[in-house]
């Protein structure tokens, strides 16, 4: 990619464009020349924003190659160069060769993928810093391996739970449609042929359906305007935290989702800590991972922390544990083991998400069913009344 950037060199301001995978490679680039960085704009920043897109760096599949890599024997740079040898894909390539070009120049590894955000993220840098200090590189790439399958599975879980009544909804909607925008504007044509009186909630309905037919391709346009501006809304980033806070206050669904990301929150935290990670470092990497709501209470426990509270009672304090969790918190304090712990605290609320979504897939799937059933059985019934009165007044 592209990158204007404005410098000073010497006494000397200018403008510079150099091409490079990110921006911070750019800036690193611009300072090896021996230029001073004012400021930075991608070329074609706009449109290069909405239609291009980057290749998501497949960061679990490196981590389980370059695990076998090094467990074969190879060194750290061997293990690097050869993943970025076989690699296809441009992005990744020039990311992976970002990477060992830095190495050679004598970084450490944390060092050179601080450099590139995009594809490392503070978590697993901080997982593999700890390791540099004490050569245990395979160990650091093992627990973020099956620190990430277990985020994975979690997400998995909650995504094909969600695929069956997403797929109801959108069949259900769609025969509704049909119904309504092509059955019903023909029973409308046959019943003014046929001059009969029509019961209130048949007439509205028909009615509805001979407004849907004279302006079908209006409203079309208007559905399709509707869906892009409601698309735009959730692309921004205000809009959704907006949206999410609402969601946090349904009383039952705002329970679930505060412990999923106490879950989320608990098995990152656990794996700094074995890492070797202090616990005031370790809780400001994670707070990221937090709702607003939640990382607000994070921050106050981590201030409380640092005056030399627990942990137990500092999350105890800003509702960041529950009773079970708070249990396992001041066992970990005791026994020294609070990484390993909190560990077992993200299974446990694991377990218990699992539990609630087969639950709620459970009662939820069947009302949807009836819910799709009543409507389309109304719009029928009411498509078919008028014939039923007319037969009834035959016989």
């Amino acid at each position: 990619m592209l990158y204007d950037l404005s410098v000073l060199r010497g006494k000397e301001y200018s403008s510079l464009r150099l091409d490079a995978v990110s921006e911070q490679m750019a800036v690193n680039s611009a300072k090896s020349l021996g230029y001073t960085v004012f400021s930075i704009k991608l070329v074609g920043d706009t449109w290069q924003k909405l239609f291009s897109r980057r290749e998501r760096f497949p960061l679990m599949l490196f981590s389980q190659e370059m695990l076998a890599l090094l467990e074969a024997g190879l060194n750290l740079m061997e293990a690097i160069e050869a993943l970025a040898e076989k690699e296809l894909r441009p992005d990744i390539r020039q990311t992976l060769q970002g990477v060992l070009r830095l190495l050679s120049e004598g970084q450490p590894l944390s060092n050179a993928m601080k450099s590139f955000p995009q594809a490392f993220p503070p978590l697993y840098v901080a997982a593999l810093q700890a390791s540099e200090k004490t050569g245990g590189m395979p160990e650091s790439l093992k627990r973020y391996i099956a620190y990430q399958s277990q985020v994975d599975q979690v997400k998995k879980k909650i995504v094909s739970a969600s695929i069956y009544p997403a797929m109801l909804l959108s069949v259900g909607s769609l025969v509704v449609l049909f119904l309504i925008g092509y059955v019903v504007p023909k029973f409308a044509h046959i019943y003014e042929d046929m001059g009969t009186d029509l019961p209130f909630l048949s007439r509205l309905l028909l009615s509805l359906g001979s407004f849907i037919e004279s302006h079908g391709l209006a409203l079309l346009v208007g559905v399709a305007g509707s869906l892009t501006t409601i698309i735009y809304l959730l692309s921004l980033k205000s809009v959704r935290a907006r949206l999410m806070e609402l969601v946090w206050k349904i009383p039952a669904i705002g329970e679930r989702m505060k412990i999923y990301q106490l879950s989320r929150f608990y098995r990152s935290l656990g794996m700094l800590l074995i890492a070797g990670i202090p616990i005031l470092s370790a809780l400001k990497m994670v707070s990221g991972l937090l709702a607003p709501a939640l990382r607000v209470r994070m921050l106050a426990a981590s201030e409380q922390i640092r005056q030399g509270q627990t942990i137990s009672v500092a999350m105890e304090i800003n509702d960041l544990s529950t009773p079970v969790a708070l249990r396992m918190l001041r066992v970990g304090e005791r026994s020294g083991t609070m990484g390993e712990m909190m560990e077992r605290i993200s299974s446990f609320y694991d377990e218990e998400t699992a539990r609630w979504i087969d639950w709620f897939t459970k009662l939820f799937e069947p009302l949807l069913m009836l819910f799709i059933g009543f409507v389309i059985g109304f719009v029928v019934l009411m498509l078919y009344m008028p014939i039923f009165d007319l037969a009834g007044s035959i016989q």
